[in-house]
């Protein structure tokens, strides 16, 4: 009697392989390689240097307008940024919370609240100046209204988006109302929530440059100003500059509290 044929051998699966994270001066490549070209292209003459100064230009700038209380407007700016942030981004999170929880709420308010959403920037400011002057709860007022969407719709697409199975352990656990916000729902919506946030950042900078230029006297939005009564491309193109700066400065930031407060993620990014 013949033996039975023999079991393949399955191949025992080794160790995975885990991709090795990018150098970090990756992403400085592109940004060097367009400051050389910009400064190449205007040493050739190929960009006229009295409508887009080089950037060996544009760092003697910097260094001048150290010396003339650069650094007052940079913490002017940053203190307009991040106090309307904060109440924009509260108010936010309350009602995104609101309506996120309630469909009732979310029937009332936020037909209202998208449609405000696509109103811009700009439109905010004569009815701002009528009701609050050109002093500084106006600028308050337009960078806190450019951060309150984002994190609202953050807030609030985050709760909805739960995983409903999610929702239904809890319940058969027996948690009730407050124990489950606090510990299935807000956790699972925190991924969205810090995405809202950290859009909202970046809008109240840029609702920040549209409040500066309300009759403000400090600030790199009236650095912007100044440079262009004046003529000046070097200085509008510096004040453009410190604020791409502080913008990924204050968006990293957020990125490494992201990191530290969601390690729990296991996600791709997370995947090392």
């Amino acid at each position: 009697m013949a033996a039975p044929p023999a079991a393949p051998q399955l191949p025992v699966p080794g160790p995975r392989s885990t991709p090795r994270p990018p150098p970090r001066w990756l992403g400085a490549t592109l940004p060097a390689a367009f400051l050389l070209g910009l400064e190449l292209a205007v040493r050739w003459g190929w960009v006229p240097a009295h409508l887009l100064p080089p950037p060996s230009e544009i760092a003697r700038t910097l260094l001048e307008l150290a010396g003339q209380g650069l650094a007052a407007h940079v913490l002017v700016s940053t203190a307009r940024v991040i106090t309307g942030f904060v109440a924009g981004a509260g108010l936010a999170i309350a009602l995104g919370v609101w309506v996120g929880l309630s469909r009732r709420t979310e029937a009332l308010l936020d037909p209202t609240f998208q449609a405000l959403r696509a109103i811009p920037s700009l439109a905010w400011v004569p009815l701002l100046l009528l009701w609050l002057g050109i002093d500084e709860g106006a600028k308050l007022a337009l960078i806190a209204i450019g951060a309150f969407f984002p994190v609202y719709m953050g807030v609030a697409s985050g709760l909805r988006d739960v995983d409903r199975k999610l929702v239904e352990v809890a319940e058969m656990a027996g948690l009730g109302p407050l124990a489950m916000a606090r510990r299935v729902l807000l956790p699972a919506a925190l991924p969205a929530v810090w995405t809202g946030l950290r859009n909202g950042l970046s809008l109240a900078w840029m609702f920040m440059v549209a409040a500066e230029l309300i009759a403000a006297t400090r600030g790199l939005g009236y650095l912007l100003t100044d440079g262009r009564e004046t003529g000046r491309a070097d200085i509008v193109l510096a004040a453009i500059v410190l604020l791409a700066l502080m913008g990924k400065l204050t968006d990293s930031g957020m990125q490494v509290l992201e990191n530290r407060w969601l390690s729990w993620r296991d996600t791709m990014a997370t995947r090392r």
